[in-house]
């Protein structure tokens, strides 16, 4: 957390790091008034879908988008160790903030350079971590015991002794004490123990003790003692006074003065949780190595009569007692003789689950999938149908209580786990939101249906689809009206033949279809399926909203067998759809993929062009001219956008607006369009020409805003132009989707003195209808209806219908794209007051329009 916020206070940012199934790891760093403002404006599903896409999948490790409305960049990015995701950060930046309601603020240059920053630290936090956890696990393996013994000792005639005792018929403790005083007396101990760990707790009982005359044991007691688990091991342990400095619990001895000692495992039928300890206490001892041969052959001594004593006693009922136990425990067990195959034992669980193959002698066919090759354990799973259960089989060769060697089967029943597994697995590859399948599941299945193909040499298709202006929606109506529409647009696809179950929401408002090869003759229905989708208006929010789709078609095997190559190339054609003018289908070629690397090239470009305060965006101007005034004077003109980038050239903007809409910079860039052509049109009123006015665009993205009239009003007041010689241009296609909303911001905006035109009228629904519903102070005629002017008496009359019913309204009539003096002529006597055109003037740059219509060298402004 302290990185975080030295991080934001840093970068001028608001950061947030997430764990790798989208839940908050902290708390969002920054200025806290910021923060609060920040939290109310984004959207949480905005950061999900944000963080989804760097966490689903491996296509993206970094996503950015910008928060349109209010100036905010928006990053998600994931840091990865090797080939898995550790986390995810959020990151936010107040890029622009012309309300100043933010304290906090950057630039687009230090906001990337930041994020590159951020994943390079987390990425070397990250690794130096796993360097100091991959070193303590290398020393917690590395820990080594005392040296063992490993040469044979020599006997001892205490050892002779000792061994007399395994024929003793004496009670097993008195055995014990014999043995443990004949070489604690031998070698001059303080004391010895033999000690019983109890499993699964961190306790032991001293099982017997001897004590060398005048030392007093320090166990206060003999069961459920705290375990001294550093005196004992697996493998012998050997400490004399002389190393005792080097002993890694040496505190712990000091507490019990113990100055060394001597502790050996004794191994009972393969356990090791018997230890036989001998202890100094008080004194200094450096062991010899004939003290140590002669314990090390007592230790044996010892073993052979516990595990004597054990056979001994427990054979008898042995069978019985297993069986007991076996037939209570919690899953099923079946024991068969290695040599012959007869059964010996089935307890309770299995002889219930399996009677009728115990009955009928198919019992081994079931097992013997389970049983290993060799004489080693063997596991596998098994889904028994008949019963419509899944059971973990687990199998080993062991000796049975009789001495005979025996398969011994254990089953689990594992039916709810393998059900588990299964909604986990539909969890993972299923939206939560559409109840399509998501990204990871698309790549599996391609890869599979591409297979296939190349396998059967057949075809199949990818088709991937982009939402056009799914955004309008989104924000206009609310997000859970946009997932509403989602959800519709996911049942409508899997209702199509043929792709059913082939349907895939990639994240956002992006969706791909896979026709899989048996599908494949379908290809046409199908993809006029999808277009008569979304041909329809959807009903939202009591009204119907038309949302349409652009979509790239890529076919495999012939454009590739790489999926990830595939979706990229799906994606590339889908582009050439939404750049061609959106709704439209576009198959994927080799000059799409080369126009693709020419986006490429276009979109950093661009990005570095916005981030250089748009110096490299250019406003020209086309004079309006009034043809009701003798002489044909120019009364102001329209701005219009144009690119000259540093790297690529002279940008037609028919190739870079889409792409300023795609990547979200529209706004900006529109923003700063506005305020250009405010501040020349100021310059040109207060220089001779008080009457101009200045005609500026406003897209659908940007009237959409949320703060548009807040944007308009700031740019108005900072350029002190007269609002009325300000005339915003929309187009009528805006007015589909949300009409009540339009006219709620277009009055806004009109109430700051600002004039609103409706541009290409006679392209749209119903046109008539919007005059009506919307106050427009002009109306601009499509350049369209003007091509064939001259000639076609329809297009005469439409301008001619039109004028007329301006002059009722009382609003103004502009027609665009004169170009020829018949054309200009049959305005005559139509009451047409405004017209623009190749005719009167082309589009310029600002200095020549001052010098040509201004009367004024550019260089005084």
């Amino acid at each position: 957390m302290h990185f975080q916020e030295k991080f934001c206070l840093t970068a001028d940012l608001f950061a947030q790091c997430f764990d790798t199934d989208g839940y908050p790891v902290t708390d969002m760093s920054g200025d806290a008034d910021d923060v609060a403002l920040l939290k109310e404006l984004i959207e949480e599903s905005e950061i999900k879908t944000l963080l989804d896409r760097v966490s689903e999948g491996t296509l993206e490790d970094v996503a950015v988008e910008e928060f349109k409305s209010h100036g905010v960049r928006l990053a998600a990015l994931s840091v990865s160790n090797g080939n898995f995701k550790q986390f995810a950060w959020f990151v936010a930046g107040v890029i622009d903030d012309e309300a100043r309601r933010f304290k906090t603020h950057t630039t687009d240059k230090r906001f990337f350079d930041a994020l590159d920053l951020l994943r390079e630290t987390s990425e070397s936090l990250l690794q130096s971590r796993s360097d100091i956890e991959t070193a303590k696990e290398e020393n917690r393996k590395n820990l080594v015991s005392y040296e063992e013994l490993q040469r044979h000792l020599e006997r001892s005639e205490a050892t002779t002794e000792v061994v007399g005792l395994l024929d003793n018929d004496d009670p097993i403790e008195t055995l014990l004490e014999k043995v443990i005083r004949i070489v604690g007396q031998h070698i001059g101990c303080s004391s010895v123990q033999i000690i019983q760990t109890t499993a699964g707790t961190d306790t032991m009982d001293v099982l017997t003790e001897w004590c060398h005359e005048g030392v007093v044991s320090f166990f206060d007691q003999t069961r459920n003692i705290p375990s001294m688990s550093y005196l004992f091991g697996d493998k012998p342990v050997v400490l004399s006074s002389d190393s005792l400095s080097n002993f890694e619990a040496k505190d712990k001895l000091a507490e019990n003065d113990i100055r060394a000692f001597i502790s050996f495992p004794l191994i009972i039928q393969g356990s090791k949780r018997m230890h036989a300890t001998f202890l100094m206490t008080g004194v200094e001892k450096n062991w010899l190595v004939d003290e140590i041969k002669f314990i090390s052959d007592a230790v044996k001594v010892i073993q052979s009569i516990l595990t004597k004593r054990i056979q001994k006693n427990s054979l008898a009922g042995s069978y019985a007692s297993l069986e007991t136990v076996l037939d209570n425990v919690c899953c099923g067990i079946y024991v068969r003789d290695s040599e012959d195959g007869t059964m010996l034992f089935a307890n309770r669980i299995f002889r219930n689950n399996f009677s009728a193959e115990l009955k009928d002698g198919t019992i081994d066919k079931l097992l013997d999938v389970g049983k290993p090759m060799d004489d080693k354990k063997g596991s596998c799973e098994f889904s028994y149908v008949e019963g419509g259960m899944w059971y973990d089989l687990l199998s080993t060769r062991i000796t049975w209580v009789d001495g005979r060697k025996v398969d011994l089967f254990s089953l689990y029943d594992i039916t709810d786990k393998k059900l588990y597994q299964r909604r986990i697995e539909q969890q993972a590859y299923t939206d939560f939101l559409t109840g399509l399948y998501n990204r990871m599941c698309c790549e599996r299945d391609l890869a599979r249906h591409v297979d296939e193909a190349k396998k059967n040499n057949t075809r199949g298709a990818l088709l991937y689809l982009d939402l056009d202006d799914f955004k309008h929606i989104n924000d206009g109506l609310g997000h859970q009206y946009g997932d509403v529409l989602l959800k519709s647009i996911s049942h409508s696809l899997q209702r199509i033949e043929g792709i059913e179950d082939t349907c895939y929401r990639m994240g956002g408002d992006e969706f791909v279809v896979v026709i899989a090869p048996e599908s494949f003759d379908k290809f046409e229905n199908i993809v006029i399926g999808i277009k008569d989708i979304f041909g329809k208006p959807w009903f939202l929010k009591d009204a119907d909203y038309y949302c349409t789709m652009s979509m790239g078609v890529v076919n495999f095997p012939d454009d590739g067998e790489n999926v990830q190559d595939l979706i990229k190339k799906a994606d590339i054609a889908m582009y050439e759809a939404k750049k061609s003018g959106k709704n439209r289908v576009a198959n994927y070629s080799d000059g799409i993929e080369s126009l693709s690397n020419r986006r490429l090239d276009m979109e950093k470009n661009m990005r570095d062009a916005t981030a250089d305060g748009y110096r490299e965006f250019e406003v020209y101007y086309q004079p309006i001219i009034d043809i009701s005034v003798e002489g044909t004077p120019c009364t102001g003109a329209e701005a219009l956008i144009r690119w000259n980038s540093a790297e690529l050239g002279f940008i037609a903007p028919s190739d870079f607006i889409p792409l300023a809409e795609y990547l979200g910079l529209i706004n900006p860039i529109g923003n700063h369009v506005l305020e250009e052509a405010c501040r020349d049109c100021r310059y040109w009123n207060t220089h001779g020409k008080p009457e101009y006015k200045v005609n500026v665009n406003l897209s659908v993205v940007q009237l959409l805003q949320t703060d548009i009239f807040e944007i308009v009003r700031d740019i108005v007041t900072r350029t002190e132009i007269n609002p009325r010689n300000l005339t915003l241009e929309v187009t009528e296609s805006l007015a589909i989707n949300d009409m009540e909303r339009m006219k709620e911001i277009l009055n806004k905006i009109k109430s700051l003195g600002v004039r609103i035109a409706l541009d290409d009228f006679g392209t749209g629904y119903s046109s008539l209808n919007h005059i009506r519903e919307i106050p427009f102070d002009v109306i601009k005629v499509d350049q369209g209806f003007v091509k064939e002017l001259s000639d076609d008496a329809y297009s005469q009359s439409f301008i001619k219908m039109v004028a007329e019913l301006a002059s009722t309204i009382g609003v103004s009539i502009c027609v665009e794209g004169i170009e020829t003096k018949e054309q200009y002529k049959v305005l005559e006597g139509m009451k047409v007051r405004l017209v623009q055109g190749y005719f009167f003037d082309r589009p310029m740059p600002k200095k020549n329009f001052l010098k040509k219509y201004i009367n004024l060298e550019a260089a005084g402004n």
